[in-house]
């Protein structure tokens, strides 16, 4: 991932308070609980018992080689049961440290987020696995999630079939920019750019045009359907188009829909440095939209 800066004239802020420990990302841990619970007199007496019962009965009902092999897989499932606790734990070691590094509120477990742009209103279920609240870093006040939404399908034989979209977002506020304009999106570019005129023709919002092949490169940017597509090219001006191409997160992307920013990357962050980039670019685009409204 890029190292997320704010555009020139923006401070970055945010920073964790001296001498807080913070975990560089979600596995510091996951070494130390498997030791743990490895040792433990839980999961090695019932561990043991899986192992032995499962050998002994393959052993008596197949074969010896049959009952090696069983009692070998018994043991690897053991292992991955301690491995996948072990690193949910060290996972929430990492935010519950992370969040108190940057004196953030953390609310763990399955959580919402209101569908106030066309992210959190995708797929037949959305849900957050995380969320921290509060003066983010990069200095936004705002929320930061881990968000999930699911969409269901059924294939050729009717069976049932889930897939699952991961995302990390930040949601702020900035009800300065609602009466400036209504919407202003900044999608990553997935098709080809000969047919953005063909796919415009179906679209309700209007493409933003600009200066920066980089960025057309990387973006689609739309506002909406009544906006004023000049006021959306204030806000794309030469240096925050600059910071875009060549300063913003990895797979970076942002909503904005009535004076609510939705920022958002692909999958969920774990690491330190990642989230900290994240929420810097977040709040840098916060910081630009706001002041190109106030003019």
């Amino acid at each position: 991932m890029s190292t997320s800066s704010p555009p020139p004239g923006v401070a970055a802020s945010g920073d964790a308070p001296s001498g807080a420990v913070v975990p560089l990302d979600a596995d510091d841990t996951r070494g130390r609980h498997f030791s743990a619970l490895a040792r433990h007199p839980l999961v090695l007496i019932g561990g043991g018992i899986l192992v032995l019962a499962t050998g002994v009965a393959l052993g008596v009902g197949v074969g010896a080689l049959a009952g090696a092999a069983g009692a070998l897989g018994a043991l690897l499932l053991v292992a991955l049961i301690v491995w996948l606790q072990a690193s949910s734990r060290a996972e929430s070691d990492f935010f519950r440290t992370y969040a108190a590094g940057h004196s953030l509120e953390l609310e763990e477990g399955r959580g919402s987020m209101p569908p106030v742009t066309p992210l959190l209103r995708r797929g037949d279920k959305r849900y957050t696995k995380r969320e921290l609240a509060g003066a983010l870093p990069g200095g936004e006040q705002g929320t930061l999630a881990l968000y999930t939404y699911e969409e269901t399908s059924h294939d050729s034989k009717g069976n049932r079939q889930t897939s699952y979209h991961h995302f990390t977002v930040m949601l702020s506020e900035v009800p300065e920019f609602a009466p400036f304009m209504h919407e202003l999106y900044a999608q990553r570019r997935v098709g080809f750019r000969f047919l953005d005129g063909a796919e415009d023709m179906f679209r309700r919002r209007q493409r933003v045009e600009h200066e920066s092949e980089e960025v057309d490169r990387r973006y689609e940017i739309f506002c909406g359907a009544e906006d004023d597509v000049n006021r959306a090219r204030q806000v794309l001006s030469p240096q925050f188009l600059v910071w875009l191409s060549e300063h913003s997160p990895e797979a970076f992307a942002f909503e904005c829909v009535a004076g609510i920013l939705v920022c958002n990357v692909k999958g969920h962050l774990k690491a330190a440095a990642e989230l900290d980039s994240f929420c810097e670019g977040a709040s840098a685009v916060a910081r630009r939209i706001r002041e190109e409204a106030v003019e």
